[in-house]
């Protein structure tokens, strides 16, 4: 794994890039241009960025008419404020009335680390898969990234993309071709099947390589396609395993845990299931990254002991 790049950078080189190629994108910021890393749009494009200050609403409302106006309009500010300050817009204005907005949620998870609850997003996944009509995504690394923003760009209707903070190493060689509802097959086992969305790829990716060394075999399963998502295709990875975990950056309830439960449960699979997140009824600490992810068990080092375990009967 290489060439590590902040999904924010990955996400204004493909804005730049669209508009190069004469697709008509207008971002929408909320006095999010720091965040969003869109200096190198403005300076390229400098009477095509609309920020409509502190008003995540606005931000909204205002992308939501752009695209009734035929524009290809993309908000670009924090995860935990995007979806908590304008929840009513994007419900309203973005997915009932089925405009052509792309919301990307940037600094997502528990990015922020030590600016603590307000500042993380640890819901999100939970709140779009509460609203009808919106295609959701978590690329786990900079070329899925791409990937998946070329392809949200050319659809037609609402897309809710969820970005991690920080920078990433690739995951994915140049074959690899993103595709909506796919699940992602990083590494094939047969002990047990650990699943994660987003950045958390990386550490159950880790985490099977420590665990091969320990004579457990890990499959590793990434979704990047939360909805759509082609649940057969991950039943059908994860049924013939003894036991699966699942590991995110945000509240148990809701994200890729509860959608895994939901496939499990609906295919009549009787398969152990762990929930590795932020716990119900807690909130990420604030802390960094690191010491975030092992307190509440999210770490390749924490997926390690909860996989022996589990494997062991320990």
């Amino acid at each position: 794994m290489s060439n590590a790049q902040h999904l924010a950078n990955v996400m204004v080189d493909a804005f730049i890039d669209a508009v190069n190629r004469g697709v008509d994108l207008v971002p929408v910021v909320a006095d999010s241009t720091s965040t969003a890393k869109i200096s190198p749009f403005i300076k390229a494009f400098p009477d095509r960025l609309v920020n409509v200050g502190i008003a995540e609403q606005t931000l909204v409302g205002t992308a939501a008419g752009l695209a009734l106006g035929g524009k290809i309009a993309v908000t670009c500010n924090a995860a935990p404020f995007l979806i908590s300050r304008a929840n009513e817009q994007v419900k309203v204005d973005v997915c009932y009335n089925n405009t052509n907005v792309k919301l990307f949620g940037l600094n997502a998870g528990a990015s922020y680390g030590p600016l603590a609850s307000t500042h993380h997003s640890i819901d999100d996944i939970a709140v779009m898969r509460g609203f009808g009509n919106i295609e959701i995504y978590a690329p786990s690394c900079p070329l899925e990234c791409r990937q998946i923003i070329d392809y949200a760009l050319e659809h037609v209707g609402p897309v809710y993309i969820r970005l991690d903070g920080k920078d990433l190493p690739q995951l994915h060689d140049e074959n690899y071709r993103f595709e909506p509802g796919k699940i992602d097959q990083l590494r094939e086992g047969k002990d047990i099947a650990l699943v994660a969305m987003g950045s958390t790829v990386h550490e159950i990716v880790h985490a099977a390589e420590q665990l091969a060394e320990k004579g457990i075999s890990a499959g590793v399963i990434g979704v990047p396609s939360i909805r759509p998502c082609d649940t057969q295709q991950l039943r059908n990875l994860l049924h013939h395993y003894p036991a699966v975990i699942t590991v995110e950056e945000h509240n148990v309830n809701g994200g890729v845990g509860s959608l895994v439960a939901e496939v499990l449960a609906e295919g009549g699979c009787g398969i152990p299931l762990l929930r590795l997140g932020i716990p119900d009824g807690q909130y990420a600490i604030a802390g960094d990254r690191a010491s975030t992810r092992a307190r509440h068990g999210i770490d390749a080092a924490s997926v390690v002991n909860s996989a022996v375990r589990i494997c062991t009967g320990a």
